[in-house]
């Protein structure tokens, strides 16, 4: 979690396919994203985790963690951190038992509040595009010591106004890693729309 702390961003990867997860992971990195989830609703994702896992310049974790068995499984393919779309206790327990950090996605004050009990380093507010960035400032106010990370419709024309709001750091999606710009190892092009949106934050 230091690294996304730090860095204030991480990316989402959802495609068909990945020909090269050590490249894609590597070109985030060298464009200013370091932090790298691969989801499960990519075919192969543990491959995937294991190959990206390799990279001395990114920190790759698995979204889209359902069960604590896709939990345990991506642990054990390398994954640093999870992440979730919605309250899941048996991915929060995987998580705790392996001392893996888990950002659960919530939405509603009360999912916040479970999430938090649950152990999760962070909170994912998703879907973010529902209610904008002014929402995470409502939220702040009775959770105002919550890491709160937007996903879902974050992009390089409102990230820096989430960040802003008191997001702990923005979820870079298709803006950056269009799923057919990954299929394809568009790595260079890839690696211009992350320095894009990097800079878009400042």
């Amino acid at each position: 979690m230091d690294v996304i702390h730090g860095d204030r961003v991480l990316t989402v990867v959802r495609a068909p396919h990945i020909p090269d997860p050590l490249a894609l992971v590597d070109a985030l990195a060298g464009a200013g994203i370091r932090a790298v989830e691969l989801t499960f609703t990519t075919p192969d994702v543990l491959e995937a985790l294991r190959s990206a896992a390799a990279s001395a310049r990114a920190v790759v974790g698995a979204g889209t963690v359902l069960t604590g068995e896709q939990a345990e499984a991506a642990i054990d393919a390398g994954a640093r951190f999870l992440v979730t779309p919605g309250l899941r206790p048996a991915v929060a327990r995987a998580a705790g038992r392996h001392d893996i950090p888990v950002v659960m996605g919530a939405f509603t004050p009360s999912e916040v509040m479970d999430a938090l009990d649950m152990g999760a380093a962070a909170v994912k507010i998703f879907p973010a595009r529902a209610l904008g960035p002014g929402y995470l400032k409502d939220l702040h106010g009775p959770f105002p010591d919550a890491a709160l990370i937007p996903s879902g419709g974050v992009n390089a024309g409102n990230a820096a106004e989430f960040l802003a709001h008191g997001a702990a750091a923005v979820t870079a999606g298709t803006d950056v890693v269009a799923p057919a710009a990954v299929a394809a190892g568009r790595w260079s092009e890839i690696a211009s729309r992350a320095a894009s949106f990097v800079r878009s934050m400042k």
